[in-house]
């Protein structure tokens, strides 16, 4: 409700400002038309209407505050019905004060009519029009005293509850609607009028351009009129419905409120059922927008599979080292195992070599020194501990090897194990800081790139604002170029005028003033009166001349110089 109230009280502005409008351009027609009171005095009626007219804003300005106040008592957390709407009521009343203003204006407004067509200036068809218009300013007020009374029956169960039924709302909101398009209607028939009056007027001879400018005033402030009266008459026929469902609310049973109490009893009653229905929702839980969190989760899943594919990628790679350092100790030992191979082998064919050359001779000092250092031998066996034993067969040679080559095999495996067992960790280390660095830096990337095309975005709307800003700031600087030629053209071309005509009066008064001093010489010597006939044509024509160069004065004065000087500067 408090919404219709809204675009309501809009279209009562609008409304109040094409009145004010219509009324003081009317009374600025009658101080120039059809006798100009810069020039002349304008008659007793027109002069009693124009008094009136000047009082129109005090009769016209309370419908607007009315409104607003009606406006100001609708909130959202009350019932609006007709039984507390207690500010209609005032509404109608200020209704009631500018339908009497109307009652006071519209005989001297006949009567200004008709002293227009009485005027020599007047042509039939411009009488014509006058009591077309005469008629429609009948039927505004008689339109208006109709709102009215309507109006005051829907403000009368704020203050009496049995004064309307509720069972008549309907009726009446339909005729407010009625009446609203009846408005429209003579709005538009007075816009019609005056502008055909209007043209017929710019037609003649003596229309001054003061005339003009205010006859188009009057006329765009007719079509103000009827538009608004045109919106406001579609705006209550739209909402009529609403209007009876809403403004009817009650019990059913009874037909109407008891008084404009037990509807305060009802809003408080609602207050606590809804207070109620609030106590029993439960808040919800902080979250994201929809947009964001889905966003969010695109980031998370990419991260996440970005993670999952480098802790892959890592684990086959500690795969592969492992297995080529395992292949590595492997053939290091092969080939460890065939060095040996290799040296026993090259032994063994040197001393097959040495037995075939030196026969038993080779073999009998071997004895007789194995004879000799025996107990040489097992004393150095003793210190040195047990040396490699060989021995051979037709199949091949096995060698074995002592303990302490067997344990210094051992601690150089193990040295070699924890070498790269820490080379291993130092490097996995490495790799789980290069990951975390590649997911901060992609997040990163993410957000630039999204501000990057954000301020792309704005970018452009701001090229575009500015072409726009570019473009209105040249066009008005043509305007402006060309409104200030043309105002100054106009005014070096009337004061040219004025000059010329300020000259010839100075010209003329010299003559006279010569033909009056000429006159009293001859009088003197002649004693006759010489020359009276054209020392009085001069004089007239002198004084024509005067009320001549007055009233393009007063003209130059009445030229729009606000609008004048705003272009200038």
């Amino acid at each position: 409700m408090r919404d219709v109230a809204g675009q309501a009280l809009a279209f009562v502005q609008d409304l109040v400002t094409a009145l004010l409008n219509f009324h003081t351009y009317t009374e600025q027609r009658i101080q120039i038309f059809p006798v100009d009171s810069a020039i002349d005095t304008i008659s007793p009626l027109n002069q009693k209407f124009s008094q009136y007219l000047h009082e129109n804003a005090s009769y016209v300005r309370p419908l607007e505050e009315g409104m607003l106040h009606l406006f100001e008592s609708i909130t959202e957390d009350t019932v609006t019905v007709l039984e507390t709407t207690v500010k209609l009521k005032t509404f109608s009343e200020h209704l009631t004060s500018y339908i009497c203003f109307l009652r006071k204006i519209l005989p001297y407004q006949l009567k200004s009519l008709e002293e227009e067509c009485e005027s020599s200036l007047c042509t039939s068809a411009l009488r014509a029009r006058n009591l077309e218009l005469s008629q429609d300013m009948k039927k505004m007020t008689a339109v208006f005293e109709k709102l009215q009374t309507y109006v005051s029956l829907l403000a009368l169960p704020s203050t009496e509850p049995d004064g309307l039924l509720r069972t008549n709302y309907s009726s009446v909101l339909t005729n407010v609607g009625a009446a609203l398009h009846g408005f429209h209607d003579v709005m538009k028939d007075i816009s019609k009028h005056y502008s055909q009056k209007a043209t017929i007027e710019h037609e003649l001879p003596t229309a001054t351009q003061k005339l003009i400018t205010t006859n188009d005033c009057i006329l765009s402030s007719a079509v103000a009129l009827t538009n608004g009266a045109g919106k406001m008459a579609a705006f209550f026929s739209n909402n009529v419905d609403y209007f009876i469902a809403s403004l009817s609310y009650g019990p059913k049973a009874a037909t109407g409120f008891i008084s404009p109490l037990s509807a305060e009893c009802m809003l408080q009653y609602k207050k606590k059922a809804a207070a109620y229905m609030k106590a029993l929702k439960k808040p919800l839980l902080e979250s994201v927008p929809y947009e964001e969190a889905l966003a969010n989760r695109r980031v998370l899943l990419s991260s996440t599979e970005s993670r999952e594919g480098l802790a892959q990628q890592v684990q086959q790679s500690l795969e592969k080292i492992s297995k080529l350092e395992q292949e590595k100790e492997h053939w290091m030992l092969e080939a460890q195992l065939a060095k040996i191979k290799l040296e026993k082998e090259n032994q063994r064919i040197a001393d097959k070599l040495k037995s075939a050359g030196s026969g038993q001779l080779v073999g009998l000092v071997l004895e007789n020194a194995a004879v000799l250092s025996a107990p040489g031998q097992e004393e150095a066996a003793a210190k040195t501990g047990p040396e490699p034993v060989q021995s051979t067969s037709l199949i091949g040679v096995l060698t074995r090897m002592s303990d302490s080559e067997v344990l210094d095999v051992d601690s150089r495996e193990d040295l070699i194990k924890n070498h790269y067992m820490a080379r291993i960790a130092e490097l996995t280390s490495q790799l789980q800081l290069a990951d975390s660095k590649s997911v901060h830096f992609y997040a990163e990337c993410r957000a630039l790139s999204k501000r990057l095309a954000l301020a792309e975005k704005s970018k452009e709307a701001l090229t575009e604002e500015m072409k726009l800003a570019g473009q209105n700031i040249s066009r008005l600087q043509d305007e402006l170029t060309t409104t200030k030629r043309s105002y100054e053209d106009q005014l070096s071309m009337m004061s040219d005028h004025l000059c010329s005509m300020n000259e010839t009066l100075s010209k003329q008064r010299e003559e006279i003033d010569t033909l009056k001093m000429a006159s009293k010489v001859r009088e003197a010597r002649r004693g006759e009166v010489v020359s009276g006939n054209v020392i009085f044509t001069m004089a007239l024509g002198l004084a024509f001349q005067e009320q001549m160069v007055k009233r393009f004065k007063v003209f130059i004065n009445d030229f729009p110089s606000s609008h004048l000087s705003s272009y200038l500067k």
